[in-house]
């Protein structure tokens, strides 16, 4: 893109400025309709699994459910509690959302369509994922009421707790595919098993850690049956419940952004991301976009985490943390190991 604003007469820094941009608002823009359009679908998953109808008023089939109540708290009062830190009150889903937002830069939705294609790809999205726990602990501490501030506290166990985990996790992918970069991550996937299927997660070795992934990405987006930040019946709304209007809804915004990013990287790191699921020419596999295998493997991931929340009860926190602890820390622990080890063996010991 920055070569085509430069044939246009512009200088190189003009160009690269102008790309970035171009980049940025080609990534946020379709995300925030994704976002509107996936919260309609959960209620819809939901409501399906209940027997119910869902949204279905407004616009056909309620398809403009989301944009109604974006505007409902659009147009409400922005109101802040007396006792409550202004300035770290507003700022807190502003960190929130803006977190969610900055890890979509090295997440690559093609062969070469990727705003940052760096070399450290997978230790950003880890870095950078992780500031997204300060936006929930700095608002249940500005608000100067007890239920956030329990919520927050809560928050900060869980998302250490599964973040140790997950990075064991990601080392297992690390070392089989040999690269922190994304990109290279999917590449290494094609014809993975076989030569026939693309995707870490068809291997036996490595299907585990795609599960406790799945059920950790879970946990760090607080969706049930790990929403004990948000338990309402305990906490009312948590870290969320002295906000209202827009700085409400930048929390919203920020975990469906969230929720979308981490059935991204699930696809992306264990199921082949913009590959198609074989590898084989004599079907048109290769003729879809990319960009739509991904969807299409997003759009799977994210029923399975309405399917979970519509159907699953949650957990005490006591399970919560022993869950975490007790059994996905030793179990990628022990993966890691095994890996290692297999690769130790067969990889690196043949070319010894």
């Amino acid at each position: 893109m920055t070569a085509t604003f430069q044939h246009w007469g512009l200088t190189y820094e003009w160009s690269w400025f102008i790309a970035t941009i171009a980049g940025i608002l080609l990534i946020a823009l379709p995300l925030m309709l994704a976002v509107a359009m996936i919260i309609y679908a959960d209620r819809k998953i939901w409501a399906a699994i209940a027997l119910r109808r869902g949204p279905n008023v407004v616009g056909p089939w309620g398809l403009l459910q989301s944009f109604a109540d974006g505007l409902k708290v659009f147009l409400k009062e922005t109101i802040i509690p007396t006792s409550a830190n202004k300035g770290l009150f507003l700022i807190a889903p502003i960190v929130t959302f803006t977190t969610a937002l900055i890890v979509w830069a090295v997440i690559p939705f093609d062969a070469g369509v990727v705003l940052a294609d760096v070399n450290v790809g997978l230790l950003y999205v880890l870095a950078a994922s992780s500031l997204g726990v300060y936006g929930v602990i700095v608002a249940g501490w500005a608000s100067n009421s007890k239920y956030p501030f329990f919520s927050a506290l809560r928050a900060a166990a869980q998302m250490v707790s599964y973040e140790v985990s997950i990075g064991f996790v990601l080392i297992t992918v690390v070392l089989w595919s040999g690269t922190f970069n994304l990109s290279s991550i999917v590449l290494q996937q094609q014809g993975h098993v076989l030569g026939l299927l693309n995707g870490f997660g068809f291997n036996p070795l490595l299907f585990p850690m795609a599960v406790v992934f799945l059920i950790s990405s879970m946990a760090e987006t607080f969706r049930t049956p790990f929403d004990l930040v948000e338990a309402e019946s305990e906490l009312v709304a948590g870290h969320q419940t002295e906000y209202s209007s827009m700085s409400f809804a930048l929390f919203w915004l920020g975990e469906y952004g969230n929720v979308i990013l981490m059935c991204v990287l699930n696809a992306t790191l264990f199921w082949g991301g913009w590959l198609p699921p074989l590898n084989i020419d004599l079907i048109p596999w290769f003729d879809i976009p990319g960009i739509v295998w991904l969807f299409i493997k997003m759009s799977v991931f994210f029923f399975i985490f309405s399917w979970v929340k519509a159907t699953v009860p949650r957990y005490r926190y006591d399970q919560l943390m022993r869950l975490g602890w007790k059994i996905f820390l030793p179990l990628s622990l022990i993966f890691v190991v095994i890996v290692s080890g297999w690769l130790m063996l067969t990889r690196y010991g043949a070319a010894a």
